[in-house]
């Protein structure tokens, strides 16, 4: 008799000890205090009682279940400290355990996301265990990539009071955020929201100039034709002094064409003009020039021929 209880009694002292050290551990890997959600890791330690003593794993509907425990316990938007609290009541409630201690820490945060895709060096996501700025976001993402576009996405998305998912997005000026002009648009990210780059439109320059290409769009109000043929590295030497731009109309779909007056533009007699994402600017031909420029050159030509032979046939007389 005297055997069997001092094996129950060194058995309650074993469990009581490991259940001393596990808390011990859990406490010292415990993230900074935040609601809870779903998905969230969270160490469950009841004392001298072993067996409710264990890593739950919230659920998607925001619930915990704990053995011989009849109804899930909704912990969803709580505190470690309310949900303590919540199990205490709910073992006593049971006629389980009475007065139970309950501690509650936050092993894992699975529940607040922050996703970066787009123009960026390294899409990802990560928990933001603590609030993240949007500047750290797009650090942890490795910085933008040339060819982002004016503008970045914040995507925020909750859940309505009838379960109904909520989505808004804030537009954030690149230059902006990174010259801290503003310092508002460094938004505060506390999990759930999604960090889009979009990549830049381009616009597009073709004819007579010395590099014809695709040119990314960097301005939200678009981009001028001086920039652009700046980009281009200039006019060719039998450019037209009118040139056109090609657009669609974005509500019809259909095409249209604008005349530019690039010279009164460079002499700056009119005022410049932007173009947006998508737009064409052809600079065509001076087909006038180029000709009055082969017809003098044929001239020249033959006036240093005819000298050269004047002088010949001079030297051989």
């Amino acid at each position: 008799m005297i055997g069997r209880w001092s094996v129950r009694v060194a058995w309650a002292g074993l469990a009581v000890a490991v259940c001393a050290q596990t808390t011990s551990e859990l406490v010292k890997t415990n993230l900074p205090v935040q609601r809870i959600g779903p998905n969230d890791l969270l160490a469950v330690s009841v004392l001298e009682a072993p067996e409710f003593s264990r890593t739950l794993r919230v659920g998607p509907q925001g619930w915990i279940r704990l053995p011989m425990l009849d109804e899930p316990i909704p912990v969803a938007g709580m505190y470690p400290h309310e949900v303590e609290t919540r199990l205490a009541r709910a073992l006593e409630e049971a006629g389980l355990l009475v007065n139970p201690v309950v501690t509650v820490t936050v092993v894992e945060y699975a529940s607040r996301p922050v996703s970066v895709v787009g123009a960026v060096h390294r899409p990802l996501t990560f928990q933001a265990d603590v609030p993240v700025t949007l500047l750290d976001a797009i650090a942890r993402a490795g910085g933008l990539r040339p060819e982002a576009g004016p503008e970045i996405l914040v995507v925020r998305k909750r859940t309505a009071p009838d379960g109904s998912p909520l989505e808004w997005i804030q537009r954030v000026p690149v230059k902006a955020l990174m010259e801290g002009s503003k310092p508002e648009f460094n938004l505060t990210l506390t999990g759930g929201e999604e960090v889009r780059v979009p990549e830049a439109g381009k616009v597009y320059v073709v004819g007579n100039v010395k590099r014809p290409g695709a040119y990314p769009v960097q301005e939200p109000e678009g981009t001028s034709v001086l920039k652009l043929l700046a980009l281009a590295e200039g006019l060719a030497p039998y450019a037209s002094r009118l040139a056109y731009i090609y657009r669609v109309d974005p509500r019809t779909g259909s095409k249209y064409e604008l005349p530019v007056a690039l010279q009164d533009i460079l002499d700056r007699k009119q005022p410049e003009v932007l173009l947006q994402p998508g737009d064409i600017l052809y600079v065509p031909d001076n087909r006038s020039k180029r000709a009055r420029v082969a017809v003098i050159e044929k001239l020249v030509g033959f006036g240093s021929a005819t000298v050269s032979g004047v002088l010949i046939w001079g030297v051989a007389r």
